[in-house]
């Protein structure tokens, strides 16, 4: 989208909100923190639509301040916080957001920032601020309008949320579960691009409000069906246990019938590239990596493949078989597994493999520097891999990489 076609603001605006940087630098989570405590106090519905374990966590704050921050600094030209934009509208589309929630998000946010600055935010910061986000607001409801209709206008494409019934449920390992998900209404499917996310609509018995999720698709696209393949996320002492995660694995099964918006998501694999492909992944990471695994061996791409995949141990290490058929049957694929606490039984079987972590020595022995690279995983383990490819001079356009959650900074 150009942002030629945005309201343009004044320069005083400008002037008012670029001044305010070193202030947002501050308190920016303070105040988003505060933010989405009076916006759920006033609007308890939108509890539906955000992950409250992230709230709890702080990532959901964190990463609305770090977007705020970055909306201030770049308010005289948005073009440079338009990639961000577009990220966030992916998200938004998946989740059905519509152009009457931003004002209610605008509202609590100038209060927000009244709260917690008290008499430093005087009337012409605030409202500098209202003038801004209205341009900023507009931006997202530009790019997710042309989300909306180019989703709708696909083959089998559909805006909203559509039925699917369960057709099949398998375990993987002991934490992750495949859920084969097809229309209800025998409908034609759209494709995606591996790499991709499914949204669900999860509506759970004693819940108020349903519950959004992202679920990465795990297959090929083209198969008849989707697959997400889902962790059971366990609670800690600090944190509930994943509510719908365990929802999933405990009591959807084959059979059941969940709503689900139409794939989304700005990581996915360029077909187009010719260079060799390094496939990193952690936990439940590997989820968006097979996606791109199984479309590279569907498709036939005679393009050199190497998947790299991290785990505790073979009992929690998913698709397994997956990539043990890819590297058995595709000669231009090599899967590499690393174990950081084997068991005797995976060490029986573990095939190039290495036990411990990945780091760059041994990355180095194994895949060529002029690879595309794509790692998904936890985030200390995708601030390891990507520190290691910094500093092994990989340049920027040759790494993608994904979040599970809010956007996360790998540089900190």
């Amino acid at each position: 989208m150009s942002t030629e076609t945005l309201p343009k603001l004044d320069e005083q605006t400008i002037a008012t909100v670029k001044a305010t940087v070193p202030v947002l630098a501050e308190h920016g989570e303070q105040i988003t923190t505060r933010f989405y405590q009076m916006m759920f106090e006033a609007h308890p519905e939108l509890k539906n639509v955000f992950n409250m374990t992230h709230q709890k966590e702080g990532k959901q704050p964190r990463a609305l301040a770090n977007a705020v921050y970055a909306a201030a600094q770049y308010i005289d030209d948005l073009s440079a916080i338009m990639p961000a934009v577009e990220k966030i509208a992916h998200k938004h589309r998946s989740m059905n957001i519509v152009p009457e929630q931003y004002p209610i998000v605008g509202k609590y946010l100038l209060l927000a920032i009244k709260d917690v600055l008290g008499d430093a935010a005087t009337d012409d910061i605030i409202n500098a601020w209202e003038k801004a986000y209205g341009v900023i607001a507009e931006a997202f409801i530009q790019v997710e309008a042309d989300m909306y209709k180019e989703t709708a206008e696909e083959t089998g494409g559909w805006v909203g949320y559509r039925d699917f019934e369960v057709i099949d449920k398998v375990k993987e390992s002991e934490v992750i579960t495949s859920f084969y998900l097809k229309p209800v209404d025998g409908g034609a499917l759209p494709s995606y691009k591996p790499g991709q996310y499914l949204t669900i609509q999860a509506k759970m018995p004693n819940e108020e409000f349903d519950q959004l999720r992202q679920y990465s698709l795990s297959d090929a696209p083209g198969k008849g069906y989707y697959r997400i393949s889902v962790k059971r996320e366990e609670g800690t002492d600090q944190l509930p246990e994943g509510k719908v995660s365990n929802f999933l694995h405990k009591h959807v099964n084959e059979g059941d019938v969940i709503p689900v918006s139409a794939p989304a998501g700005d990581f996915f694999l360029d077909t187009d590239s010719k260079k060799p492909l390094v496939l990193i992944s952690g936990g439940v990471g590997l989820t968006p990596m097979m996606s791109m695994l199984q479309t590279i061996v569907k498709e036939e791409m005679d393009r050199e493949v190497h998947f790299i995949h991290a785990a505790r141990n073979g009992s929690v290490h998913a698709l397994k078989d997956d990539m043990n058929i890819a590297n058995e049957t595709y000669p231009n694929v090599q899967t590499y597994i690393v174990y950081d606490t084997p068991t005797e039984e995976d060490m029986k079987e573990m095939i190039h493999a290495k036990e411990g972590y990945v780091d760059l020595p041994w990355l180095q022995s194994i895949v060529p520097q002029d690879s595309d690279f794509y790692f998904c995983g936890p985030e200390g383990f995708m601030k390891a891999i990507y520190r290691s490819l910094k500093e092994w001079n990989v340049p920027m356009e040759q790494i993608n990489y994904e979040f599970f959650g809010p956007q996360g900074d790998l540089e900190k």
